[in-house]
């Protein structure tokens, strides 16, 4: 399953694989989005990434014990400290968190694990589709909108600077 980024992933020819339409579906049909693991340094990914969901109409919900807002947003302790209904959550730890992050996205009834690149738990995964939610692994939720909404030009991406084309052409 050889579809962009992170093909060489082993997660991709294991049973944990989605397909792009399972992953449009979710980025269609879900819209309020816990980010665990959401840092305040604009540096980090998971920042950068929650600017980009933002600016793309979800609702950024951010969850990081050490701090009390990030990006205007008030910030969560945890999962089930948000007021109302989780959709997605967003996953930006290390994969040994994964597995008390998934058993508090269960008891909160969320819809969909979804794990950042380089973030593989295997025995998580297997839990949380279990008990009914959807999992994404190994993948970037901003990278999957932006290849299939058209976000790359979004937040200083594709700004023309850099071209395969010949001047003039």
């Amino acid at each position: 399953m050889a579809d962009g980024v992170g093909n060489q992933s082993p997660v991709n020819y294991g049973r944990f694989a989605t397909t792009a339409a399972e992953r449009i579906r979710i980025l269609v049909e879900y819209k309020r989005v816990a980010v665990v693991g959401l840092s305040a340094n604009p540096y980090r990914p998971s920042h950068f990434v929650a600017i980009y969901l933002l600016s793309k109409g979800f609702d950024v919900i951010p969850v990081n014990p050490r701090e009390k807002e990030i990006l205007g947003r008030k910030c969560y302790a945890s999962l089930k400290d948000i007021p109302g209904p989780v959709e997605i959550v967003d996953i930006f730890r290390d994969p040994s968190a994964v597995p008390g992050i998934v058993e508090e996205a269960i008891a909160v009834n969320a819809k969909v694990i979804w794990m950042q690149l380089g973030v593989i738990n295997e025995a998580a995964a297997e839990r949380a589709r279990e008990a009914g939610l959807a999992v994404v692994m190994d993948r970037c939720m901003k990278i999957e909108h932006a290849r299939y909404f058209g976000g790359l030009s979004t937040i200083g991406l594709n700004a023309g600077i850099i071209s395969a084309r010949l001047r003039g052409r």
